[in-house]
């Protein structure tokens, strides 16, 4: 099992890694645009213009919004419930909560399984990112740079908040990463030999 100190670090990192999600999730500049003084942004939920002043709107139909704005807010929420299970998970799962301290093996087990949950969570969150990217550049080169758009702040927090998910995941996963079985079990398994 790993380290208590381990654990503790990749339940931290995912934390942030979740928190960067969720601020990406909710930010504005997904993609921007920028003529002379006006700028126009671009989020998951609403849209924002304005030269001096900047005025913004809630996106109010589902239907009429591009799919790569519908697809990216799907996965998106998908990866932060994903994150939630595994937040719970984890904490059950973790050598410093006292939840089924009686099984430690079960306990392990379920450390491992928030951290996979973690891992499958951000690796969702740098696909539809990725994706979403995909989909400006390509748009960006067919409308031959004339009022296209550009990928914005939001991408870059969105795919911080992948990769510190999963690294988190990655730590809890870790079930042999601080050496090898503890003594005790190695020092019972040595006295079986010798009956």
């Amino acid at each position: 099992m790993a380290s208590s100190g381990l654990q503790l670090l990749g339940f931290f990192l995912a934390l942030v890694g979740v928190a960067a999600t969720v601020t990406a999730t909710l930010m504005v500049e997904w993609k921007k645009q920028s003529q002379g003084k006006h700028r126009a942004y671009e989020g998951l939920w609403m849209a924002c213009s304005g030269t001096d002043r900047t005025t913004c709107e809630i996106h109010e139909s589902l239907f009429k919004l591009p799919t790569e704005v519908q697809a990216t807010r799907a996965v998106m929420l998908l990866s932060l419930l994903l994150s939630a299970i595994a937040m719970v998970v984890s904490t059950v799962g973790m050598k410093c909560t006292h939840f089924m301290d009686r099984i430690p093996d079960s306990k392990s087990t379920t450390a491992m399984i928030g951290g996979i949950i973690f891992m499958v969570s951000g690796l969702l969150t740098i696909i539809i990112t990725s994706w979403y990217v995909k989909m400006i550049v390509q748009t960006f080169q067919e409308s031959h740079r004339l009022q296209s758009y550009e990928f914005g702040k939001a991408v870059f927090v969105s795919w911080a908040g992948g990769l510190l998910t999963m690294a988190g995941g990655a730590f809890l996963s870790c079930r042999r990463c601080c050496g090898s079985k503890s003594s005790e079990s190695i020092s019972s398994n040595m006295k079986s030999n010798y009956v």
